[in-house]
């Protein structure tokens, strides 16, 4: 059964490791959870690591290879495995379902997945549960975000009131990079004195509320009264429009490859899109046909020379309408 993140704490402090672990979900959290995983290794000798890289040309044998080599240098060996999209395909899963049944003496398989829902399990996922240690780290949901910021500000050592903590939650708005990041700002700003809201108040900054990312995410699951906020917050905070823009062009882009893909699922793979992520934009291209992204893509473009001086008009006024047009088709007329 797979472990919580409370139980795979406990279990990385053993004295031994498990012959295989499947380490899935958020990027931030996995990758951070491969990182301890490492670290633990080489306190217990394992003072050689192979890493895989398993993408659409990898050779699965190399797997197998990897597990009957010798080791030259060490008695231990960690053979770390990255598998971003989750999913191994049948040649993938037979290797690692055979690596479980047989895997070497003093050898620890390490299989990392920055991509994962229900959809990604199958017989391998379970052969490596039953055969050593499976966990998925899942974002905290809206009601969690508070506490999982209390105790990851615990865990780096800063003393922060329960309201500092909800105050932090409230900028980061849900943003596990952005709440990561000022949590190692606060480790050095606060020192050992005691954050309260005040205090939290200077220490951190408002930009994560209204970030472009945020923007992009309210206005394409079709929330336009969000975004229309959040661009207003944008332009308020005194951010440039050009830089806004890039990033709006890029991801109408991404949906319009989307779009224009045979296999959505397959592009979603290739744009490396989480499956929250991958809904948002499956969700978003049903509202709309394919000619209504390609003309909001067209538009954006022109917004970006407005912002440059490059072409006549008011991009923050053109701005708000191309945002209300993602957010809702039939407010096409907007974009004329």
């Amino acid at each position: 059964m797979p472990l919580s993140p409370g139980q795979w704490h406990k279990q990385l402090a053993g004295s031994e490791l498990a012959p295989v672990y499947l380490l899935a979900g958020e990027e931030l959290l996995v990758l951070e959870a491969a990182d301890a995983l490492r670290a633990q290794a080489r306190r217990l000798g394992y003072d050689e690591r192979e890493v895989l890289e398993a993408d659409a040309r990898f050779d699965w044998d190399d797997l197998a290879r990897a597990g009957a080599g010798m080791s030259l240098f060490a008695t231990r060996r960690l053979i770390d495995l990255r598998l971003p999209g989750g999913r191994a395909g049948k040649e993938g899963g037979a290797a690692i379902t055979a690596f479980c049944a047989a895997s070497p003496p003093d050898t620890t398989l390490l299989v990392t997945a920055t991509e994962w829902s229900s959809k990604h399990e199958s017989a391998w996922s379970k052969a490596m549960d039953a055969a050593g240690v499976q966990v998925v780290f899942n974002a905290p949901r809206p009601n969690e975000w508070a506490a999982w910021i209390g105790a990851r500000l615990a865990s780096r050592g800063v003393k922060a009131t329960p309201g500092a903590a909800a105050l932090l939650a409230e900028r980061v708005e849900g943003n596990l990079l952005a709440a990561a990041q000022e949590i190692d700002k606060l480790v050095v700003l606060a020192g050992d004195a005691r954050v309260d809201e005040a205090a939290m108040e200077g220490y951190v900054a408002d930009s994560a509320r209204f970030d472009a990312f945020k923007l992009t995410d309210a206005a394409f699951a079709g929330d336009g009264g969000r975004a229309l906020r959040i661009l207003a917050g944008l332009k308020a905070e005194g951010e440039e429009l050009i830089p806004l823009m890039g990033w709006l062009v890029n991801q109408l882009q991404m949906a319009m490859r989307l779009a224009n893909a045979r296999d959505f699922a397959s592009q979603a793979r290739a744009e490396r899109l989480w499956p929250a992520r991958e809904q948002l934009f499956r969700q978003a291209l049903r509202r709309a046909p394919r000619e209504h992204w390609l003309a909001c893509l067209a538009r954006a473009a022109a917004i970006d020379r407005m912002a440059k001086g490059r072409e006549q008009g008011d991009p923050w006024r053109a701005a708000e309408r191309l945002v209300a047009a993602i957010a809702e088709p039939r407010a096409t007329a907007a974009l004329a």
